[in-house]
């Protein structure tokens, strides 16, 4: 399993430096400044190779872009409207000129509107520090209460829609607006000056596109892009819906086994694979991480490994360490260390999975740095020190 560092840039708190020290043999990143659409160019690839491959005293780094999280899919080519075969062919371009940079995994999502969600980016926990945290009743009181969504009242089921009516009546006018800018975060961009009318615009392109619309356009896309990703010898994963369940009235396409299952289906390929997250599909009481990773082996491509604590039958849960929450982290790990050497037996060249600790708590020093929501570095230090334990001795259980 080879140990990667999710980066944002060079505006990112955590430096390449630090990546370094915490033990990252590879960078996970992405031109985040570049808007779905358009074409990511050779001249900006190389520059985030250059920033990721240098310390901050310029010396060389050792460290390696290796996996794209993520080249954005547009709206467009989601809702089939607009631009949305040039941007297919756009996204394509793009393939091409990554694989000629030597970049070779490709994490991309088909979430609509919102990337992830959630109501709390500084829930308090026992010992002091922080974690994002998703209360179904505050988001439920979002809905049905502040964006007033015409169909959220058909969308809820009744012992939500009391608890969500108790907890806005508990709220006030600053509890309200916090929420409303913590659940704009995860759209692309993190846009905290998203107004509600703009919010109900981006989710009315989703009007006439229910479920099974949105897995036909899945399906067309993956028959575009595939093959070409095929010929260039890339690999890409789609990362799972963020919680794993419909929001807002958006369609959720890829939050179970069943899910995945039907996508690498959909084209049979090498090149058509899984972005594995334990933390948004383990907050399904339904997904069995460990199971799944057995199932879908051949098609995982990359791994996020968190884990999350779910906290009631409604839906709420927050983000946990890596070796405390609901998911059987031991058990998904020797999951994987059985597919890793199932390949070295094939003679197969991805053996070795990458991975990423994902979204750890704030602690220590994390908690006055301002990082991005969900990516603290002592917090996720500490997830990969752990994460590295677990491989460890996993690995040494074997040789006995």
């Amino acid at each position: 399993m080879r140990a990667t560092w999710r980066w944002f840039g060079q505006h990112d708190t955590v430096s390449v430096d630090w990546m370094l020290q915490a033990g990252a043999r590879g960078v996970v990143t992405a031109l985040h400044h570049i808007p779905p659409g358009v074409e990511w160019s050779e001249a900006e690839i190389a520059k985030r190779q250059d920033e990721v491959a240098r310390r901050s005293d310029g010396t060389p780094s050792g460290l390696k872009w290796e996996v794209v999280e993520s080249l954005p899919v547009s709206e467009d080519i989601k809702t089939q409207t607009g631009d949305w075969r040039a941007h297919i062919d756009t996204w394509k371009a793009s393939l091409s000129t990554l694989a000629a940079a030597g970049l070779r995994v490709v994490c991309y999502n088909f979430m609509p509107v919102l990337d992830w969600t959630r109501t709390d980016l500084s829930f308090r926990l026992e010992h002091g520090g922080t974690a994002m945290r998703f209360d179904a009743a505050d988001f439920a009181a979002f809905d049905m209460f502040v964006l007033k969504r015409p169909a959220a009242l058909r969308d809820t089921p009744e012992p939500l829609q009391q608890a969500a009516t108790r907890r806005f009546d508990d709220m006030t006018d600053a509890d309200r607006s916090r929420l409303a800018r913590n659940l704009v975060m995860g759209l692309p961009g993190g846009q905290p000056g998203l107004t509600l009318d703009e919010l109900r615009a981006h989710l009315s392109r989703y009007d006439k596109v229910p479920e099974t619309q949105l897995r036909a356009h899945l399906a067309d896309f993956l028959a575009e892009v595939v093959p070409t990703a095929e010929k260039l010898g890339l690999r890409l994963c789609c990362h799972p819906d963020d919680p794993p369940w419909p929001l807002l009235g958006l369609p959720r396409v890829i939050s179970t086994l069943a899910d995945y299952s039907g996508l690498v289906q959909a084209v049979d390929s090498p090149a058509n694979g899984v972005t594995l997250c334990s933390g948004s599909l383990g907050a399904r009481q339904d997904n069995d991480l460990a199971a799944m990773m057995q199932t879908l082996a051949p098609k995982v491509h990359f791994l996020h490994l968190r884990n999350v604590a779910r906290e009631d039958a409604l839906g709420s849960f927050h983000e946990a360490e890596h070796l405390t929450g609901d998911t059987d982290m031991p058990a998904l790990v020797a999951a994987v260390l059985d597919e890793e050497a199932r390949r070295l037996q094939e003679g197969r060249t991805d053996a070795d999975i990458p991975f990423r600790p994902d979204h750890g708590q704030d602690i220590l020093d994390d908690l006055g740095r301002n990082s991005q929501p969900g990516y603290p570095a002592i917090g996720r230090l500490k997830g990969l020190a752990e994460l590295a334990g677990v491989i460890a001795g996993l690995e040494a259980a074997r040789n006995v």
